[in-house]
């Protein structure tokens, strides 16, 4: 077992526990840490470690928490968010209203978007109606996972499986494969909710009122930047629909929505010093660790020279727990080219001549099958339930909420994401195996 594996395996150990005797530590320090250690023992150099750093995702991420730190410092989100949720007459309402919106706004808005929208919000609902802060915080982290499983476009792995070749129409296979199993895990998301946080549903909300507009200026410019955000959204999912070569990147769509506020509020360079900086420090870092612990092949190796890895259910368990190690964006890059491999491997062995009269083997062993690549996108993003490592998402959510002097911590993340992610993979097993 090489150093980056061991700085990984303590990284794991240290976001559980958060403290080194009466020290605690915050998981951005963590992740910097470990990233510090690889460069220290020379597992990566310096330019492989500045390389390694996806500029795409530190940009995206940039401009995304501009525009929502400017939602929340203008009162805008608030007073927007009170024509979604004013139905709401108790807290089983509003968690059904949590999973369900974000989940199926996370689709199309992808999932670290609503993240970072909504971590302020839920807090607001947790101060303004006195729910548990750790059950909303719970059901945004659990929504924007599950509802972003079924788009291609809704997290940044199911975007690297959809832009390859082997699916010919991704909108149209993924809802195909994947809108009613998800929906199912969101229902089944709010029974587990409730069984764990049992003596909060059932209570009446009485406070009802719309929330006032703090800086009316700053709440334009806010507005016009969603409006941007849908625009580019449409537009993006437009050209992927059509086929069309055009690159237009979700870093584009975030940096463009943020330049109005950038450019035209008074309020930028505050804005600028209130955006979460300390998240993009982790994930600076964990790109820097993650690339170490790559390029030691460990992984590769543990994964590798299984034919079994073309089952369903192999990629679904194997998604979700080595997502848990190498983050799932990783893996899926990882598994992509085993799957093709081992697919065509076993079409060569059968080597059958009357196979090309049975079109169905030769989708599951002359190459990758749509059922294959949607059962690896729903696993690794599914990942996101187990563990707080498991998905960008969760991280984003955290980090925000310590912000504003909440938590929540490994074990009460993974004592309500460990049945969830069982039953949700059963869920997606059963309709990708039988359907």
């Amino acid at each position: 077992m090489s150093i980056s594996v061991i700085v990984l395996l303590v990284v794991f150990v240290l976001i559980a526990v958060r403290k080194i005797g009466n020290i605690r530590l915050k998981i951005w320090q963590i992740m910097l840490g470990g990233a510090v250690a690889v460069l220290l023992t020379q597992e990566i150099s310096l330019p492989k470690a500045v390389e390694s750093i996806n500029i795409d995702v530190m940009l995206f991420l940039f401009g995304m928490f501009v525009v929502g730190d400017a939602l929340y410092a203008s009162g805008y989100l608030f007073h927007l968010s009170h024509g979604l949720f004013k139905r709401a007459k108790n807290v089983d309402y509003l968690i059904l209203l949590i999973l369900f919106s974000m989940g199926i706004f996370s689709a199309f808005l992808m999932n670290d978007t609503l993240a970072i929208i909504g971590t302020p919000l839920v807090l607001h609902f947790a101060k303004k109606y006195g729910i548990s802060t750790k059950l909303l915080l719970l059901s945004l982290a659990f929504a924007v996972t599950v509802g972003s499983v079924m788009s291609p476009i809704g997290n940044p792995q199911n975007l690297l499986i959809a832009i390859g070749d082997n699916i010919k129409n991704p909108f149209v296979e993924f809802f195909r494969y994947l809108t009613i199993p998800t929906i199912i895990n969101l229902f089944i998301t709010y029974i587990v909710l409730k069984m764990f946080y049992r003596d909060q549903f059932g209570k009446k909300l009485e406070d009802q009122n719309q929330d006032p507009i703090s800086d009316p200026r700053l709440a334009m410019l806010s507005k016009i930047s969603l409006i941007l955000i849908v625009i580019m959204i449409i537009v993006k999912i437009s050209l992927v629909f059509l086929g069309s070569p055009i690159e237009f990147r979700l870093t584009y769509i975030a940096l463009i929505s943020a330049a109005p506020i950038l450019i035209f509020s008074r309020r930028r360079f505050e804005v600028l010093k209130n955006i979460d900086w300390y998240t993009l420090i982790f994930f600076a870092s964990m790109f820097v660790l993650m690339e170490s612990v790559w390029d030691s092949g460990f992984f590769q190796s543990f994964i590798g020279f299984n034919p079994s890895i073309t089952q369903i259910p192999t990629i679904l368990v194997t998604s979700v727990l080595t997502s848990q190690l190498i983050s799932n964006v990783p893996f899926v890059a990882l598994y992509l080219p085993m799957l093709d491999y081992y697919n065509v491997f076993l079409g060569q062995m059968l080597n059958l001549p009357f196979i090309s009269l049975f079109p169905q083997l030769l989708e599951n062993f002359g190459g990758v099958s749509t059922i294959q690549l949607v059962a690896l996108a729903a696993g690794s993003t599914i990942a996101g339930n187990l563990f707080i490592l498991g998905a960008a998402s969760n991280v984003i959510i955290i980090q925000n909420a310590e912000k504003n002097g909440e938590t929540l911590t490994f074990f009460e993340f993974a004592k309500v994401g460990l049945p969830l992610t069982i039953l949700n993979i059963i869920v997606y097993w059963i309709f990708l195996t039988i359907f």
